[in-house]
């Protein structure tokens, strides 16, 4: 015979009090709803490629609704481009590029990374196109172009594809470099949708479906929370460091730190800065298209520099360092893209500072050669001073603070003042002043 427990009033509500606590913990401590954004302002290279593939990761870790990525970008390196659309096509977490603010676009590798996207949306006021590849360095011949405009224009057809977009454009985008307004790009399907906003981007994308590798999901996005996800310090820096502009100013930098350097011996301190900012100028040189003949002029007036310094020239070493420094500011970044290279305008400033200062040392150096000597018995000629004893032909003079034996050719008095004429194994000849 089973025994029936029976649960008095009070154990009832202590079970109840248990449970609806339980509830509310288990809803304090779950994971709340969010998406997350981060920000791509400037070229595709490999650290702006290495924040969107660490923002992926840290999305799935974190269960993100979605990843946004608010992208304004003129292009990029084709390598780094390819990087990135593959991680998005594999992503298991859904992601949207959004070209944001208004003023905004997605040129060249913008174009790809923005229809690979699960859903592609623009702002107002913004615009994507212009992805037909170049060359960074070396010059290609018409064939190799080719190779490489048909490898791109089938890649981007395969992505357009593969996300449902207008495969047409996406190949006249490349072959033609196509670029179109926001709702241009709406209207040919280039993207899904013009959005004023990323709230209300995020409402738009509400209960949409978009398929990831492991199937169809559909999305929550209406006010979920947003999470910006932080750009580390050190890929700030190095972000700053890969434009050209800073990498050509850091490898002028280091050129004149070594430069003080070595014309200095000792001095450590603009050694250490000239290195620090040598290395990072070359890290920097890893992702833009350098000219080696341009970097070895600029080497090359480095050492002009340095050789004025030890030899008597008269200014030439240094107008050679001045002109290899200028041709090879110009030759040192090729590319076709603005920016892919230096600003003409640095150029100029740091080319002129740098003339300007080595002129001004030159002119230095060459006004000390000419200033009569102030030290040693060659110091000592044409200084005046007063005889302490009669000079018949021999006796000592007052001169320059000390007292000196000296020789007339003249006799002279004590109390007249004498001209020194020449030094002699410490003795002065000198003649009476006129």
């Amino acid at each position: 015979m089973k025994k029936i427990v029976r649960l008095t009033h009070h154990k009832r509500v202590l079970i109840f009090v248990v449970l609806f606590l339980l509830s509310w913990v288990s809803l304090l401590f779950a994971p709340q709803r969010h998406i997350d954004l981060v920000t791509i302002d400037g070229v595709i290279g490999p650290i702006s490629s290495r924040i969107i593939l660490k923002a992926i990761e840290s999305s799935i870790k974190d269960s993100s609704e979605v990843l946004v990525i608010e992208l304004n970008t003129p292009g990029g390196l084709d390598e780094s481009m390819r990087l990135v659309t593959r991680e998005i096509l594999n992503s298991e977490i859904p992601v949207i590029v959004y070209v944001s603010p208004s003023g905004s676009r997605a040129g060249s590798a913008g174009v790809f990374i923005t229809l690979s996207a699960h859903i592609a949306a623009m702002a107002p006021g913004t615009n994507i196109g212009a992805a037909h590849p170049v060359t960074l360095g070396a010059q290609v011949d018409s064939t190799m172009m080719e190779k490489v405009e048909n490898d791109a224009a089938a890649y981007i057809k395969t992505i357009a594809s593969k996300r449902g977009k207008n495969t047409e454009w996406a190949e006249e985008a490349v072959r033609k470099s196509s670029s179109i307004t926001e709702y241009e790009a709406l209207k040919l399907k280039v993207i899904d949708l013009v959005a004023n906003n990323l709230r209300e981007l995020l409402d738009s994308c509400d209960q949409r479906k978009v398929s990831l590798p492991s199937g169809e999901r559909t999305l929550n996005t209406k006010g979920v929370e947003v999470k910006r996800i932080r750009i580390s310090l050190r890929d700030e820096i190095l972000g700053v460091i890969t434009n050209p502009n800073i990498a050509y100013i850091l490898y002028s930098l280091g050129m004149l730190g070594i430069f003080f350097e070595l014309s200095n011996p000792g001095a450590i301190f603009p050694g250490i800065i000239g290195g620090i900012c040598l290395i990072l100028a070359f890290f920097s040189f890893q992702s833009l298209p350098i000219n080696y003949a341009g970097l070895l002029l600029m080497a090359l007036a480095l050492i002009f520099f340095i050789l004025e310094v030890k030899i008597v020239s008269h200014g030439a070493l240094t107008i050679g360092g001045i002109i290899s420094m200028l041709l090879g500011s110009l030759m040192l970044f090729e590319s076709p893209e603005p920016y892919m290279r230096a600003s003409l305008s640095v150029i100029i400033f740091v080319v002129l500072a740098t003339a300007a200062f080595f002129v001004f040392a030159v002119g230095m150096g060459l006004k000390a050669q000419r200033r009569k000597t102030t030290t040693g018995e060659a110091g000592m000629v044409g200084e005046v001073g007063v005889a302490r004893s009669p000079l018949k032909p021999e006796g000592y003079v007052f001169v320059h603070g000390e007292i000196w034996k000296a020789e007339a050719d003249e006799p002279i008095e004590q109390g007249e003042k004498v001209v020194v004429k020449e030094v002699e194994h410490l003795t002065l000849k000198v003649t009476k002043k006129k």
